[in-house]
């Protein structure tokens, strides 16, 4: 790896599958990867940061400003669906997610009344395991 990769976690409400996705990302990382969490509030970000992030920010503008920094953004679906996360989730921020030129990656969870077709249902652990494995793919190439 020649090139400091910058990772983009995002999540909402209280932060939770964010801080697994850091905590797991630096574990299995290092400190080489640079992580910026961003939280759609500062409980999450808070939380997200305490996982061991590097930087943090909350907020729409927040989002959309490092969604044009990184080279990777990895959160649940419903971070590219406009109002979910009990309307946590902007338009404005999911566009600026789903247009990054930033390799994206989504684990298949959300509260709203969505399935992702060909999901099996795996639990948040085995996710964060494959979101990791292809992580480590993706650096590898760089």
């Amino acid at each position: 790896m020649d090139k400091e990769v910058k990772i983009m976690v995002v999540d909402g409400q209280g932060g939770g599958i964010g801080a697994t996705l850091i905590s797991a990302i630096r574990k299995e990382l290092g400190d080489n990867i640079i992580i910026y969490a961003l939280g759609t509030n500062s409980i999450a970000t808070a939380r997200m940061m305490k996982a061991g992030a590097n930087k943090g920010g909350t907020g729409e503008s927040a989002i959309k400003y490092v969604s044009t920094k990184v080279d990777i953004i990895i959160g649940p679906i419903s971070i590219v669906m406009p109002y979910s996360m009990l309307g946590e989730l902007t338009p404005d921020m999911a566009t600026a997610i789903s247009t990054s030129n930033a390799l994206k990656r989504f684990l298949p969870l959300t509260q709203e009344n969505v399935k992702i077709v060909g999901d099996p249902g795996e639990p948040l652990p085995h996710q964060v395991t494959e979101a990791i494995r292809i992580i480590k793919e993706v650096i590898e190439d760089v």
